[in-house]
C-alpha cells in the first residue's frame, strides 16, 4: 500500500527511514541489471542507487506508483517530452491527438510495406556464417521499418543507424554532456526532415504521418515546432533502440528454444505469436524503467520517500517477481498475460505498444518464414548489454 504522509505537501521531509539491510547503494554500472535486480528483488522492494534515484522493483510495488498518478508525477525532465513527461488533463488532451497514429486501424495500411522490409532485409542476410541479431537484423530492421511508417526518405538509414550505436554508447557512458550532445543532434537530424517537407506538402500534397503530425492540433491549437520534434523524437529516437534490443532478445530466446522456433514455423495463428513475443519480452524486458518523482511525502513499501524524490519504476525487475510469476523463466504466456508490464501499466502505459507488436511479430515471422534453424554462434557468446541499457549488446547466430 502506499500511504500519503500527514506532513504537507509543501513541505520537504527530510528524513528517510530505510527498511532493514536495505543497501543504500545501488551500484550497477555496467552490470547486467536483470541478473543484478533478480539478485536483490527477493529481499529489498525497493533500493536506492547511486545518483540518489529510489528504485522499485517488485511488482506490487511499480504497479502501485504507476497507477498513483497523482503522487508520482512523470514531470521529470527539464526538457520537452510529449506525452511521456507530462501529467493531468494536459497529457490526456495530448495522447487523445497523438494516440489516433498508433491504432491497430491506423497502422493496418502498413504491414504490408513492413513486411517486405522485413522480407527484404532477411533475404540480404548471410547464411552459415554469424550474424549480429542486435545490430544487423534488430537496428536495420527498425530503422526501415520506423522510416517506412513516418515516410522518411530512405537515405537517412546510415545516419539513423549511426545515430543508435552512439545514443547506446553515450547512455552506457553515464557522461551526461555526451548523451545531451547525441539527443541535440538527433533533433537537428528531425528538423532537417521537417523543413523540406514543409514546402513539398503545399507543392505535391504529401500527406504521410509526419506530414499528418505537422497538421495535429491539441486542445484546438496546432502543436508547436518543438512539440512536434519532441513527438518524432519520442516515436523513433526512442523505438529504434528499444525495437532493436527487442529483436535480440526474441533471437535469443528462439536460438535457445528451437522447440518455440518449431512451434511458432507450424503457422499459428498471429495473436499467438504476439502472445508469445510478449511473454519472452517479460522474462527478458529491455525496456528496464520509467522515472518519476513524487508531488508529497509518500510511504511505499515501507520506506518514506520525500515530496521531490526521484524514483524509478523497474519494468524489469517487476515482470520477474517471483511472488507474482513463481519461476520468472517459465513461457505461460496465457497465465501471465495479466500481469505483464513490458508497455507499462495507467495512464502513462507506451502509446506505441500495437507499432511494437506488429513490426516484432513481422520481422520474427518472415525470419522464420526464411530459415529452417536459427542458432547461437558458438565461437562468439552472446553479451549482455550492461546497465542502464536491457537485454543484449550483441547476439551472434548462424541462419539455415
Amino acid at each position: 500500500m502506499i500511504r500519503v504522509s500527514n506532513t504537507f505537501c509543501l513541505e520537504r521531509k527530510e528524513g528517510i527511514r530505510m527498511s532493514d539491510h536495505m543497501p543504500d547503494d545501488l551500484s550497477a554500472a555496467g552490470r547486467d541489471l536483470r541478473a543484478y535486480t533478480d539478485e536483490l528483488r527477493p529481499r529489498h522492494g525497493v533500493v536506492r542507487n547511486v545518483q540518489g534515484e529510489w528504485v522499485l522493483l517488485r511488482h506490487e510495488l511499480v504497479v502501485q506508483a504507476a497507477l498513483a498518478h497523482e503522487l508520482f508525477s512523470s514531470a521529470v525532465s527539464s526538457h520537452l517530452h510529449v506525452p511521456n513527461g507530462i501529467d493531468s488533463a494536459e497529457h490526456t488532451a495530448y495522447r487523445e491527438a497523438l494516440d489516433r497514429f498508433l491504432t491497430p486501424a491506423a497502422l493496418a495500411p502498413f504491414h504490408d510495406e513492413f513486411r517486405r522490409v522485413a522480407a527484404d532485409l532477411v533475404a540480404s542476410l548471410p547464411r552459415g556464417v554469424a550474424v549480429d541479431a542486435v545490430s544487423q537484423v534488430g537496428v536495420r530492421f527498425a530503422v526501415r521499418a520506423q522510416s517506412a511508417w513516418l515516410g522518411w526518405p530512405a537515405d537517412l538509414e546510415d545516419r539513423l543507424v549511426g545515430w543508435v550505436a552512439e545514443n547506446h554508447a553515450a547512455t552506457r557512458s553515464g557522461d551526461r554532456s555526451w548523451t545531451r550532445q547525441v539527443a541535440e543532434s538527433f533533433d537537428d537530424l528531425i528538423r532537417s526532415v521537417l523543413e523540406p517537407r514543409r514546402s513539398a506538402a503545399r507543392e505535391d500534397g504529401t500527406d504521410d504521418v509526419t506530414a499528418r503530425l505537422m497538421r495535429t492540433e491539441v486542445s484546438g491549437r496546432p502543436l508547436t515546432d518543438a512539440e512536434i520534434v519532441s513527438v518524432l523524437r519520442n516515436w523513433t529516437g526512442g523505438d529504434l533502440g528499444s525495437i532493436a534490443q527487442c529483436i535480440g532478445v526474441l533471437v535469443h530466446y528462439l536460438a535457445t528454444h528451437p522447440a518455440v522456433q518449431d512451434r511458432l514455423r507450424s503457422g499459428v495463428p498471429d495473436a499467438e505469436i504476439d502472445a508469445i513475443v510478449d511473454e519472452i519480452l517479460r522474462i527478458d524486458d529491455p525496456f528496464v524503467s520509467n522515472r518519476r518523482v513524487t508531488t508529497c511525502p509518500v510511504t511505499i513499501g515501507g520506506v518514506e520517500l520525500p515530496q521531490g524524490a526521484r524514483v524509478k519504476l523497474n519494468w524489469t525487475s517487476a515482470n520477474r517477481d517471483e511472488a507474482v510469476f513463481g519461476d520468472p523463466d517459465v513461457m505461460d504466456p496465457e497465465h501471465n498475460a495479466g500481469r505483464n508490464l513490458v508497455y507499462g501499466i495507467g495512464k502513462h502505459a507506451c502509446p506505441g505498444r500495437w507499432l511494437a507488436t506488429l513490426e516484432m511479430r513481422i520481422a520474427i515471422q518472415e525470419l522464420l518464414a526464411a530459415t529452417s534453424s536459427i542458432a547461437l554462434d558458438p565461437q562468439q557468446p552472446a553479451e549482455r548489454a550492461g546497465s542502464p541499457v536491457g537485454g543484449w549488446a550483441s547476439v551472434a547466430v548462424v541462419l539455415a
